[in-house]
């Protein structure tokens, strides 16, 4: 076992089984065995691999997106740049140099990191040197200005909750003890408020996921952008309505048991956009359709800026670039499976490549 295992099975046999939710959080940001505060996940040294650490034309192209975003909203100043998420702060660093040249708009923005990870911050430290850079822990420090915001895989890796639907209710997976081992296990069915609204869309047996640290979160950002101007583009694996069990791990690139090695592994599922867009529209946001991440790119010109960028390359540069490009777009890579939205004041403001 590992030492959070042991931790987690000691709970466990003392209070009885604990929810899927309050098992991912200890497994991801407990303070002294967590998986996000203990390590650097990413890269091809890490346990995977997000799309900016693919390329730089992800990264490049957004941030241009919200360049051309900042200056359809009048290019305030001051206002703020930020990421939730921002990993080894490799997509924010292409933000920045893709938009060095945009008249004024350095001079006029403010960056903050959003990161709780205290290992993830040295990173990114270290990625963005010579730029001016703040950290805060949550969405609701960042500056009362105008709001520029990006969150890729972010949403993914928040704790959610698990219900199974029964002819009497909903059935909540919990993790329980088998002898010495940590197991899976249902509760005793119960009618659940918030998924009043599956009820005329699922049946028995039927499996659906619920992310309540997300909604926070994105009305917090909403509300922002509403009263002071801005945009914020949230790139995830997923889909619009959560409709199956899609809770995983993974360890050095490859699917593992997700109780195998609490701490160890990144436990993640998939995101409910229909949930995130909900959840702006509470406060009145503008949202965009969810677009397959390939089409977002295309419209954004990946084609062009990859045909650029191959101009310079040859041999095995030539290579890995052609096939970044595809991983990033082909529906049967990346394409497809990640999702993104848009969230902007009204709909006349959604950033270019969007659409309500």
């Amino acid at each position: 076992m590992t030492p959070l295992a042991d931790i987690l099975a000691r709970r466990i046999a003392k209070a009885g089984p604990m929810s899927l939710m309050e098992f991912m959080a200890e497994c991801l940001l407990h303070p002294h065995h967590g998986y996000y505060t203990t390590r650097d996940p990413f890269g091809t040294s890490g346990d995977f691999i997000t799309a900016p650490e693919i390329s730089q034309m992800f990264g490049e192209l957004l941030g241009l997106c919200l360049a051309q975003s900042w200056m359809d909203q009048g290019c305030p100043t001051p206002f703020t740049l930020a990421e939730i998420g921002p990993g080894r702060g490799t997509l924010m660093a292409d933000v920045l140099r893709a938009t060095k040249a945009v008249p004024n708009m350095h001079a006029a923005m403010q960056v903050h990191l959003i990161e709780a990870s205290p290992p993830l911050r040295a990173v990114q430290r270290d990625t963005l040197t010579g730029f001016d850079v703040t950290w805060i822990d949550e969405a609701a420090s960042l500056p009362a200005h105008p709001l520029w915001l990006v969150a890729n895989e972010f949403f993914d890796a928040l704790p959610i909750r698990q219900f199974t639907r029964d002819a009497q209710g909903w059935r909540e997976t919990q993790v329980a003890l088998a002898g010495e081992a940590l197991t899976l296990g249902l509760s005793s069915p119960a009618p659940i408020e918030a998924l009043d609204h599956r009820l005329a869309d699922t049946k028995t047996g039927d499996v659906v996921e619920i992310c309540p640290a997300a909604h926070p979160i994105v009305t917090e950002i909403a509300a922002r952008i509403t009263t002071h101007g801005g945009a914020a583009i949230f790139i995830d694996y997923g889909d619009w309505r959560s409709l199956g069990d899609t809770f995983q791990a993974l360890k050095a690139h490859k699917s593992v048991d997700p109780l195998a090695q609490p701490g160890l592994a990144d436990l993640t599922a998939h995101v409910d956009f229909e949930a995130l867009a909900r959840a702006a529209q509470t406060v009145d946001a503008a949202v965009s359709r969810m677009v397959p991440q390939g089409e977002l790119l295309g419209r954004l010109g990946i084609a062009h800026r990859a045909h650029s960028l191959a101009h310079n390359l040859a041999d095995d540069a030539l290579t890995a670039h052609i096939k970044a490009f595809e991983r990033l777009t082909s529906p049967s890579e990346m394409g497809t499976l990640f999702k993104a939205i848009a969230i902007a004041p009204t709909p006349s403001l959604l950033p270019p490549g969007f659409a309500q």
